[in-house]
This record gives structure tokens, C-alpha cells and sequence, in this order.
């Protein structure tokens, strides 16, 4: 089971099972990592292609929003597959509506919330961690 992040019930970015980013060319890298670990933790691969889409969208939103890059983990708990994505940019906005098919920006975090089973952000030491759930 992964360490916990004090006083956040959350777990903390560390073992083998995480990895971290912080340049566009990291990207490819990144999905491989979450695409390769979701299959191995038995998650079918259209299900662990809705989960590296996710990532990708967090791991984008990092890349243009933040400094420092980010951290990814991924393990399976309980019957799901779950992944926290780190970085050091403010608490993300869940809950909201679909952009319009012709806004320029904006849809990221509205995939994540359509294509993961659950979704929660949690302020971090170091920023905000956000938790996504595929079941197996």
C-alpha cells in the first residue's frame, strides 16, 4: 500500500511504480508508463486507454499551467486501478460543464471527469495531488 501524505489521507509520489515529468517530450513517455503499469495491474486495454487519456490531459494542463513538472504513480487498490497525478499548480476545478464545440481551450479537466470513475483533487505540501479511479 502507498505511503500516506500527512494530514491528507492521501498517498505520497514515491517507489518504483511513479514517475516524474516536467517537458513537453516527457509526454509520450508518461503515457507509456501509465498505459504499460494499468495492463500489467489488469485494467483491459480500452479501459487503460481512458485512464492515459486522463493522465495525458493532467499531465498537459502541468506542462502549460505550472512550474516544475509533475509526478505520476499508479497501483491498483480494491478492485480499481488508481493513479495520482502531482504538480505544483493550484486545486483543480472539478464539476463542470462541457465547453462548447467551438470554445479554444478548456475541455481537459471535463475529459478527466467523464472518462474516470471518480475524481478528486487534494491540496499537497507541494502543491495539488489529483486522484483518478478506473475499476477493474
Amino acid at each position: 500500500m502507498p505511503d500516506l501524505v500527512p494530514g491528507s489521507g492521501l498517498s505520497a509520489l514515491t517507489g518504483p511504480d511513479t514517475m516524474a515529468y516536467d517537458r513537453p517530450g516527457d509526454l509520450r513517455t508518461v503515457r507509456d508508463f501509465v498505459a504499460d503499469r494499468a495492463t500489467a495491474l489488469g485494467l483491459p486495454e480500452v479501459r487503460a486507454d481512458l485512464l492515459v487519456l486522463a493522465v495525458s490531459e493532467l499531465a498537459t494542463n502541468t506542462l502549460q499551467h505550472t512550474d516544475g513538472g509533475g509526478r505520476v504513480r499508479v497501483w491498483a487498490q480494491d478492485g480499481d486501478v488508481i493513479c495520482d497525478v502531482v504538480d505544483r499548480g493550484p486545486a483543480h476545478d472539478f464539476g463542470r460543464e462541457m465547453p462548447a464545440a467551438d470554445a479554444l481551450r478548456g475541455r481537459g479537466l471535463a475529459i478527466v471527469e467523464r472518462v474516470c470513475d471518480a475524481v478528486e483533487a487534494t491540496p499537497v505540501a507541494d502543491g495539488t495531488l489529483v486522484r483518478i479511479r478506473l475499476h477493474l
